[in-house]
């Protein structure tokens, strides 16, 4: 059954009244506990009151003897800190200050303080959007989805010219070999037709995609691109890292998102932000490997597609939107006119980030078990039996098993342990 994801928003003012009247519930059964330092509530705070997007909060609906209750699938800690802000319940004794300019420079302020001292701000924090995802399903899916949250007379086209002037940059020369190496993947996907391939459009995407690897995010102009190729500014050494960046990157999209041409994000244009998202996720060691997760960032994708496509028709027939389809306002906005202009593609790359990121984790940095721990598994178990093949363990050839492999965001943690024969163990691999 499919998690039919909702997209609507809702203000820091509607999530109040919803706590105040029992309405939210942040601490569903599956959900962890509070994590965020006051730091991280403090950021928060700060990127509110500049106007800044926070990612999307995550709810499932519930039907309580006639009352509505959202369970908090996603969005716990940033709930959680604009309660403790607002001095709301039983949040009031966690208040706290932070450190805004106002308009009359930096200084710390708490809640009271601002509705006193600058009404204004006030207004604007109390009505600020947050992106909300209703999702619906059953309660083993929900758990899944926690579980896994914790893009003859014809003229030149722009890419000929930069091949004309450029045909001898090894920059350019790499880009159309990895034309040639996802060829199909271009075409299957309808990221480019095979006219638009032989017309260059493939080199002059992949060779966008490879500058912005180097400059770690979206390039400001084309002509840039063409001044880099220009003038062979990359080594050989980085273009070959930046290439096996660009296929493992390559990999893991078609992996995560095998039915990428059933969303917009086949468009040459969006498929370059997505690209890129996915790019920053992995650098940043995200686990994008799980299939279940996968779907629902399908899902995610469709429904933003299928938004966006009914918001033009919509205006097409001279109707206007709808407060709820702010978000799909603010990405027609970035797709319309000069798509690859820099301020489209950074708020292009910041709506889905508010969508995608916060849907994944992040593996854990310490990858083995500590002797300490390999200790006490041992001693917890009575029998000495290898998990895997039945037979006795020996301690000198007993090892540590994630249950749920590493590479899949497992963590290093007793209840992800499990004792096994190093000959069995090598053998698992990340099964």
């Amino acid at each position: 059954m499919a998690l039919s994801p909702i997209f609507s928003e809702h203000s820091i003012d509607q999530f109040a009244l919803m706590f105040n009247g029992r309405q939210i519930n942040l601490n569903p059964g599956f959900q962890r506990n509070s994590v965020w330092t006051q730091s991280d509530r403090r950021r928060l705070i700060e990127s509110i009151t500049s106007g800044y997007p926070v990612p999307s909060v995550f709810l499932y609906k519930r039907n309580i003897n006639g009352r509505l209750v959202y369970d908090v699938i996603d969005g716990k800690q940033r709930l959680e800190s604009i309660l403790m802000f607002l001095a709301i319940g039983r949040f009031r004794r966690d208040r706290f200050d932070v450190r805004l300019d106002l308009g009359d420079g930096f200084d710390w302020y708490d809640w009271a303080g601002i509705r006193k001292w600058n009404p204004d701000a006030a207004a604007s924090i109390r009505s600020y959007k947050i992106q909300t995802v209703e999702v619906g399903g059953d309660l083993d899916q929900i758990i899944d989805l926690f579980v896994r949250i914790n893009s003859t007379g014809k003229r030149l086209t722009s890419g000929e010219k930069r091949h004309a002037r450029f045909y001898r940059s090894r920059f350019l020369k790499e880009a159309d070999r990895l034309v040639g190496k996802f060829h199909r993947f271009l075409r299957e996907q309808r990221i480019l037709t095979p006219a638009q391939i032989d017309r260059m459009k493939g080199t002059e995407l992949f060779a966008e995609l490879l500058m912005s690897l180097h400059q770690g995010g979206p390039t400001n102009k084309k002509t840039s691109l063409d001044r880099a190729i220009g003038n062979e500014s990359i080594n050989g050494n980085t273009l070959t890292r930046l290439s096996r960046e660009f296929v493992r990157t390559v990999g893991i999209v078609k992996k995560m998102l095998p039915e990428l041409h059933q969303t917009r994000f086949h468009n040459s244009a969006e498929f370059y932000s997505l690209f890129l998202l996915v790019w920053q996720m992995d650098r940043e060691n995200f686990v994008l490997a799980d299939k279940s997760r996968n779907r629902v960032a399908l899902q995610l994708l469709k429904g933003l597609s299928i938004g966006v496509d009914e918001l033009r028709e919509q205006l097409r027939k001279a109707r206007p939107g709808k407060p709820a389809q702010r978000m799909f306002q603010e990405y027609l906005l970035t797709v319309q006119g000069d798509t690859d202009s820099s301020a489209n593609r950074e708020r292009r790359a910041a709506i889905l980030k508010g969508l995608l990121w916060t849907l994944f984790e992040r593996k854990d940095e310490k990858r083995g078990f500590t002797p300490e721990q390999r200790r006490m598994i041992w001693h917890s178990e009575e029998n000495k039996l290898c998990s895997r093949c039945g037979k006795t363990l020996a301690w000198k050839d007993f090892s540590v098993d994630h249950i749920v492999a590493y590479s899949k965001g497992g963590r290093a943690s007793l209840r992800n342990a499990q004792p096994m024969h190093k000959s069995c163990n090598a053998s698992k691999g990340a099964r």
